[in-house]
């Protein structure tokens, strides 16, 4: 040190005994919520498929014991939620014994994907292309169509103990499902086909998925209602037919369910779509149909079900109680109690395929970050990428805050709306929170 110039070491003097520069000393202390988050966060290594599992284990606590998993998505066209929903049930097969993955899709598409997940009839990705257009036309993807695949592998490998697919709507309902229910008439009471026949008069599809949708919704009111009424009593006359045998019950329950679904189709169709408190009553109709079809299915299989569908469905509270009064997810729980489990997915920024406000074109759309004040703009600031918190067991500052109702993104099936985000409370919505910083949009396969 003797050997530096003096005004050396005066200099070196100055800045040991100077204060701290203004920056640092008004420096924002650290966010008491975040740290909070952070405390209770648990990072997940990424949200594609395969490699080493031990990241969900967290997840897999949060889930316990439950009989149903309503796993949501915050837009219906981002890759990273569907891909996370793949790796998430692949996880709970192998480590807990889940067997099904539902989809909010049409049922009878259910029944054709579980047809080649389980026996490998028909072809995946031309199923999805015939079936999945209009109501459903984010539902065929790459992403989807790799899960069922892995299903089916599954299945090679497994014969004796198989994982099973099912969708849960009945937006279409396929001719499949007509056939199953008068071919099963045929064989028990084959007097009754033509009654059957002309209770479903004009409702077999004979032309492509989103052709017969939009047909369908052209038919004067009086005319849907009238179908509606002949699918009740087609569904009344089915029960008559139960068969006293037990080996036999099975097959019926199958039967009588496709039956349940072409009536749900018809009666959810027959509601006044230019009539907002009608509206209302579908969308109520609606999820509580998927709901029903849901619990039938876990009551039939006695399966452990992981159910893919929107934050909006898999949740408790709805994010727009004038338009949907009561979800899916406030169904199951009330049903199943705490052998239901809701797992909302939210994100940062990104990407999304969505149709245009009109439903003419399908689009991809980019969003950057949501503003202060929104759920999002404090889990973004979380240290991780991509992170999974039981929201029951979080720290007591985080809880506090995730009890408030603060804007949250919300997309549906076509973008911009009116609202796209809607004052959502996370912990009175959900049990589980995975947050991704960033997403990107769906590979969609071609169209047919």
């Amino acid at each position: 040190m003797s050997s530096l110039r003096p005004w050396t070491l005066l200099v070196l003097a100055s800045a040991l005994l100077a204060p701290a520069p203004a920056a640092a000393a008004g420096r924002t202390p650290p966010d008491p919520v975040v740290a909070a988050l952070e405390r209770g966060a648990r990072p997940l290594r990424t949200a594609e498929p395969g490699g080493d599992p031990r990241d969900l284990e967290p997840l897999g606590r949060a889930v316990g014991d439950a009989a149903v998993v309503g796993m949501g998505e915050a837009t219906h066209g981002s890759h990273d939620f569907l891909t996370l929903k793949d790796r998430v049930f692949r996880y709970l097969v192998q480590r807990r014994g889940f067997r099904t993955f539902a989809l909010e899709t049409a049922w009878s598409t259910g029944v054709r994907l579980d047809d080649y997940v389980v026996h490998g009839k028909g072809d995946p990705e031309r199923i999805m292309r015939e079936d999945l257009q209009y109501t459903y036309a984010l539902n065929p993807t790459a992403e989807n169509l790799a899960l069922v695949r892995w299903m089916r592998e599954y299945n090679r490998r497994h014969p004796h103990d198989p994982v099973r697919f099912m969708g849960d709507d009945w937006g279409y309902t396929g001719p499949e499902l007509y056939d199953r229910v008068t071919d099963y008439v045929a064989r028990v009471r084959p007097g009754l086909v033509p009654r059957f026949e002309a209770l479903y008069r004009g409702l077999r599809p004979a032309v492509p998925s989103g052709e017969y949708q939009r047909a369908y919704l052209t038919r004067p009111l009086a005319e849907r209602r009238e179908m509606a009424a002949r699918t009740g009593r087609a569904l009344r006359l089915l029960r008559t037919l139960a068969p006293g045998q037990t080996a036999a019950r099975r097959e019926f329950a199958e039967v009588l369910r496709h039956a349940t679904v072409i009536d749900q189709t018809a009666t959810g169709y027959g509601f006044d779509f230019e009539d907002p408190d009608q509206v209302a009553d579908a969308m109520r109709r609606r999820d509580q149909d998927m709901a029903d079809n849901v619990l039938w299915w876990q009551a039939h299989t006695g399966h452990r079900v992981l159910l893919s569908g929107h934050d909006n469905h898999i949740g408790y509270r709805p994010e727009d109680p004038q338009v949907l009064p009561r979800t899916q997810g406030a169904v199951l729980r009330d049903r199943l109690g705490g052998g239901y489990t809701s797992v909302g997915l939210t994100f940062g920024q990104g990407s999304f395929k969505a149709t245009d406000p009109e439903e003419t074109r399908m689009l991809t759309h980019t969003v950057g970050p949501m503003p202060p004040g929104s759920n999002e703009h404090t889990l973004d600031r979380v240290r991780h990428d991509r992170w999974v918190l039981d929201l029951r067991t979080a720290p007591a500052p985080a809880r506090r805050w995730l009890a408030g109702a603060r804007p949250t993104r919300s997309v549906g099936t076509a973008y911009p709306q009116p609202r796209n985000a809607y004052d959502i409370a996370l912990a009175r919505t959900y049990d589980v929170l995975i947050h991704q910083d960033r997403v990107r949009a769906v590979d969609l396969l071609p169209a047919p």
